[in-house]
Order: C-alpha cells, then structure tokens, then sequence
C-alpha cells in the first residue's frame, strides 16, 4: 500500500476553487450596499443584504478563476515579484552574512551575550522582510560556536530559528505576511504598525529571556540540555568542522554546504565599503518604505511629506523632472514597489555589476518568489468564484448575523483562534492572507473592528504556529541541521509558545476593546 503524500498547495487551493463552484449551485447568492467604494476600500453596509438571482460557476469559471485572481492581485504580485529581485540583488553581494558574521566575531568569547544581539538581529530579518529560507546559511556558523563555548545544538539553533519565527510573528512591515494581508483587506501596511511592534517587543523579550535562561542551565550543568545524550556525537560533528557531512535530509545537506560556504566567508572576510553601503541602501529603502506606508495626513494630521512633494513640483524645472511623486504616507503597493526596483539599481551601481549580470541577479531573484506569486493567484481565484457566484455576500450576512451580538474583543479572540486553525491547512502565509482577508476584514467592518487588528490576528497566528508545525521545511530544515529530533524540540518549545499564545490573545483582545 502506498504511503499518503499531502498534496500541494495549489492542488488544495484549485480542489478549493472547485468546491466553492459546486457550492454556488447550492447556498443562495446575495448582494450588500457598500460605502466608501471611491475610497479604495469599500465596507459593506449593515442590513442592507439582500438574495439575487443565481449565478452559478461551470467548469469554464473554475479553469478561469485563477487567471482573474492574477488580474485582481496584479499590484500585490508584481510588489512580491519585485522585492524577490530586490533581495536576491542584496544577498548576492554577501553584505547580510558579513555583518551578521562581523557581529559574531565581534562578541567572540562573551557567547551569552551574543544571544539577545543575534535574536533581535534575526528578529529584525524577520519583522521586516520575512527572514526565514534565508537563515539555512547561519545554523553552520552559529552552532559550532555555540557548542564550542559550552552550550548545546539547541541554543545555537534557537538563536537562530526563534529569534526569526518572533520576528515574523510579531510581523510589523514584513511584505510577505503583513503586506500581502493588508493589500487583500483594502489598508495600507502602515495601518496597525505600532500594535505589530509592541507586540514583537513583548514576544522577543519574552523569547530572550526563554532561550538564555535555558542556555545558562545548560552551560552550568550539561545533563539539564534536552540532547544530553547527543552531546559527545554532536561535538564531534559539529566542532570537527562537517569532516562528517551526513545530514538527516539530503536536500538539507545541499543548503547546508552553500550556507556553509557563505557563512565561512562572513566569517573571514571583514565587511567592505560597498557591503557597508550595500546594508546602508537595503535598510534605508525599508525605512522609506515604512514612513510611505504610514497614514500621516489621514490618521495623525501631519502634512508635511505633502508640503515637500508640493515644494519640490514648484521648483522650476527640477519639478517636472522629477515628475509627479506620492507624498510619504498615501504609498500604495505600486509605489512600493517603484522604491525597491530603484534601490536595486542603485545597489548595481554600487557594487558595479553590468547590464547583464544585475538582470540575471534581478531575474533570478523574482523567480524565485514566483511561487508565491502563483500561490496569491490561485488563491484570490477561491475569492472570484465566491464573488461571482453571490456567495460572498451571504457569507458576510452569515457572519453579521451570528457576531453582531459579539463585542469586539470576543471577535477579535475568535479570529485569532480561527486563523491559527488556518494556518495548520494553508501552510502558506501568503495562501492564507489571499484566502481569509477578503472575508474576515469587511466581518470585522460589522462588529467595529478595524480591518488592521484582524490583519495583526492572521500575522500572528501565522507566526506562531510557523514555530511548531511540522509542514515548515524551515523548521524541519533546521532541526535536521542541528540534529535535534522533532519531539524533543516541540516538548522544549510549547512551553514558550503557550506563554506566547496567552499573551498575544490578552494584547489583542484588550486592543480591540479600547480601540
């Protein structure tokens, strides 16, 4: 008898699709009035619902559902398609693994004290662009090190893996996460920023305090590791330099050696110049990108990126040179993306590469994260057929009916659980933003929830349960590196996670009751 393989992502979805078709032909459809459609970001209007006329989805709707979903999320995959490029131009040039080794050989011998720096740095990584696939490389550099000043493979791994996983969690500008989100419930990121990072900061510190505690029990008494039988193996492994090279994955093993590769040159090479540039032209674009996003003039009354675009369009010549530019804080996902593909070019010059390398790196790189775009494609298909054939609507009268009576923070508590069950089908965090957004967020419209805190729930969820689930290739990846069965690392970290759990519930559910 065969062993059962989950099937793909995008056979999930496409079933998905198929089934939401073969569901038009049964649930009623209706339609709502809807406010604010001028506005980009219109709500539906309570009670206004009412039951039309059928339209139900045939095999030529279901084939061509997920071309439409390409044209409806075109603006938030050509952003995805970019970034890809974007940091494919940056990490060729080595400028990320040589400050992050530059920090590791900086703090050589004061190991414990390397913990907190490396999480926040990973943390950073991860909050800010998703850091994830990209931390492969450092498990090689770190662990050793981390062995070799007395601790265990966990510790190493924990920096590493958990200092990432609460950065994505705690999801402030991440566009993977955070940005696919927002786009799909019609705000800008910026929206619900300063929630994201309170709650990245109550989770990183908590998750600081979790892994050095651990890390002093195990440096002070070796028999307390939760690998203390592997200790004389993983030595050997580990601070023989990979003389071994057996991994318990062989695809983990390929990773591993390019990571390894990249790492060892971190770790030799002293940061340069156009690295140190390289760093400076990656940090200041998310730093743009983040002032872009937030609605200054809307939300806080501050005009002034409105009075700077004003000036520079009044300065002769110069002005219509630069040409019509979006003041800071009313950027869309467009705009977003103009800003990365510029800060590529200006990378290329830095690091002087021609015409035809940059584009091959560009190239690349946006191809890499083609999946993802496939994956929102796909996905905002479900959200087609669901539109097209009335279903929509009735799921949101479903919805207004049953948690109208509902306060705020019972709906907030509720979605967040939702998403976390989510999160377990739809391993994708983007799959699962392109699928829940376009129905959660105008619910929320009718319990006076702001569609930021729902997007804060899904972003959270999906975090925590990336440190746990077992279909995470980066999870899996990582504990094969470092050796570290999956039982023993889940029993280790649900205590963290159900700390982490209790807490996010609190700080989400007392946001929605004051907000």
């Amino acid at each position: 008898m065969k062993k059962f393989k989950m099937p793909s992502a995008f056979t999930i979805l496409f079933i998905i699709i198929i089934i939401v078709a073969v569901l038009t032909w049964i649930i009623p459809a209706g339609a709502y009035d809807y406010a604010g459609e001028s506005s980009g970001t219109p709500e539906p209007i309570p009670g206004t619902y009412r039951e039309i006329e059928k339209n139900t989805q045939g095999i030529w709707e279901i084939l061509q559902a997920p071309i439409s979903g390409f044209f409806d999320a075109v603006d938030i995959i050509l952003f995805i398609l970019v970034i890809g490029g974007f940091l494919a131009v940056v990490a060729d040039t080595g400028a990320i693994d040589a400050g992050i080794g530059s920090i590791v050989r900086k703090f050589s011998g004061r190991e414990t004290l390397m913990i907190p720096i490396l999480m926040l740095l990973f943390g950073l990584g991860g909050t800010i662009f998703g850091m994830s696939e990209e931390t492969i490389a450092f498990y090689v550099l770190i662990i050793p090190i981390f062995i070799a000043a007395g601790f265990d493979t966990v510790t190493g791994a924990a920096v590493v893996f958990i200092g990432a996983g609460i950065g994505c969690l705690g999801s402030t500008v991440n566009p993977f996460a955070t940005g696919i989100a927002s786009g799909f419930a019609g705000i800008s990121i910026g929206e619900g920023i300063v929630l994201r990072l309170a709650i990245l900061v109550l989770t990183m510190a908590i998750s600081i305090v979790f892994v050095m505690r651990y890390a002093k029990r195990v440096k002070a008494n070796p028999e307390l590791s939760i690998v203390a039988d592997m200790r004389a193996d993983n030595e050997a492994h580990f601070l023989a330099h990979g003389e071994d090279g057996s991994y318990e994955n062989g695809d983990i093993e390929k990773e591993t050696a390019a990571g390894a590769v990249a790492s060892s040159n971190a770790e030799s090479n002293k940061m340069s110049g156009r690295q140190k540039a390289i760093l400076a032209v990656f940090g200041i674009c998310f730093f743009i990108m983040i002032l872009g996003v937030i609605p200054w003039a809307d939300k806080f009354g501050i005009y002034i990126f409105e009075d700077i675009s004003a000036f520079l369009a009044d300065i002769p010549v110069l002005g219509t040179v630069l040409g019509k530019i979006v003041p800071l804080g009313e950027w869309w996902f467009s705009d977003i993306t103009v800003l990365f593909l510029f800060g590529s070019l200006v990378c290329a010059f830095i690091w002087r590469w021609n015409e035809t390398k940059f584009t091959e790196l560009f190239v690349d790189g946006a191809r890499d994260l083609l999946g993802v775009a496939l994956i929102i494609g796909v996905t905002r298909g479900i959200t087609v057929v669901m539109n097209d054939g009335g279903m929509t609507a009735t799921i949101l009268h479903l919805g207004e009916e049953s948690l109208k009576s509902l306060g705020a923070s019972a709906f907030i508590g509720l979605s967040y659980l939702f998403f976390i069950l989510l999160s377990f089908l739809v391993p994708s965090s983007s799959g699962l933003a392109a699928l829940s957004m376009p129905i959660m967020a105008p619910i929320a419209d009718f319990v006076g929830v702001g569609r930021d805190l729902v997007v804060t729930a899904y972003a959270t969820a999906s975090g925590i349960v990336n440190l746990i689930t077992p279909t995470s290739g980066v999870l899996m990846g990582a504990l094969a590196i470092a050796r570290i069965p999956y039982g023993t690392f889940l029993k280790w970290i649900l205590k963290l996670v159900a700390v982490l759990f209790v807490l996010i519930l609190a700080v989400l559910c007392v946001a929605a009751a004051i907000s």
